[in-house]
């Protein structure tokens, strides 16, 4: 976790060098290809290495039913603050887009820490996978129905990038192809030889990578007195709404999705109806911070700003309440 710290400060060291557009524009090449060539090795060599049991496709129908849950709570929250007519009636679709969208979890980045723990490893591993495709694929075909009256008025409307698009086919790939050869081979990295202990030093880099690439997302610049004093309402500007979003964001995303998730993960494992291993997967996967990956989700008509300040500011919270969870889990679990 260190390397959050490191991604931060080099990050701040930059910005005497390089306006933050620029270091931003930089950071999101290194967000595609930590996406794109550490993440889903790192899926395959879990995959290569796990027996799946039937147990394995039960946790996979339970989180399928813990991620609708998690974006059916974000409608039913954004649809409570509509009627109560906090957002103003112009920018309601607006507003249930942009909360909708930020359940989305950065599973792939600060998550990746928790395929650290074996007994973890294929538990995280199908939750990543699944939220993965969830966030890719769901959402951005959802977002597009939405958006779809606003959009029959454009000559050239919007699209998300194809490398985005193809992404969760992509990274759904790796986790097939590892289950395939495991199952159709018996072959574990164990058996690959200097081939195994090259990907398991390879896949090991994921983890300090994806983190400090989290680190670097975080923006000085809103780690302000004054911006925290707009977020929490105790002062007001010019930006009244803009502010008022982002603390419902926040609210939703760091406070009431994963004190849910807690209580109710929490009485099944005291029920002995699951696993140890599958609540601390899903607890610590319902605290992560908003993935700076649903800023590739703007085009479907998403606020920028918004989403940018809860993601600084849910990182900025939710990393170091992840550390912890990940602390008293593996020990106590």
């Amino acid at each position: 976790m260190p390397w959050i710290l490191v991604g931060f400060l080099i990050s701040w060291g930059w910005q005497f060098f390089f306006r933050q557009e620029r270091i931003d524009f930089v950071m999101k090449k290194i967000g595609l290809i930590v996406l794109y060539f550490f993440v889903p090795p790192l899926v395959f060599r879990i995959f290569l290495d796990a027996r799946l049991t039937l147990e394995m496709a039960e946790f996979v129908g339970l989180t399928c039913l813990t991620i609708i849950f998690m974006y059916v709570l974000a409608y039913l929250y954004a649809r409570y603050h509509i009627r109560r007519r906090v957002v103003d009636p112009g920018s309601d679709k607006l507003y249930l887009k942009t909360l909708l969208t930020s359940q989305g979890r950065s599973s792939a980045f600060v998550g990746g820490a928790i395929l650290a723990i074996k007994e973890w490893g294929v538990p995280a591993a199908i939750f990543m996978a699944l939220m993965g495709i969830a966030l890719f694929a769901v959402m951005p075909y959802i977002l597009y129905r939405m958006s779809k009256r606003e959009q029959r008025a454009q000559t050239d409307p919007l699209k998300l990038p194809w490398f985005l698009r193809f992404y969760p086919w992509y990274f759904s790939s790796f986790v097939v192809a590892a289950i395939v050869v495991h199952q159709t081979t018996g072959l574990t990295t164990k058996e690959l030889g200097d081939w195994g202990t090259i990907l398991r030093f390879y896949t090991a880099l994921t983890i300090p990578i994806a983190l400090y690439y989290v680190g670097s997302g975080i923006h000085p610049q809103d780690l302000k007195l004054i911006e925290l004093k707009k977020l929490t309402g105790l002062i007001q500007d010019d930006q009244v709404e803009h502010w008022l979003w982002v603390r419902q964001i926040f609210y939703l995303t760091a406070v009431i999705t994963p004190g849910i998730i807690f209580s109710i993960f929490g009485l099944l494992y005291v029920l002995n109806v699951i696993p140890g291993p599958w609540m601390a997967v899903m607890v610590i996967n319902a605290c992560l911070p908003i993935t700076g990956t649903n800023m590739f989700l703007v085009p479907y008509g998403l606020d920028k700003r918004a989403t940018a300040h809860a993601v600084t500011w849910s990182t900025l919270i939710g990393v170091p309440v992840t550390v912890v969870l990940i602390w008293i889990f593996s020990i106590y679990l």
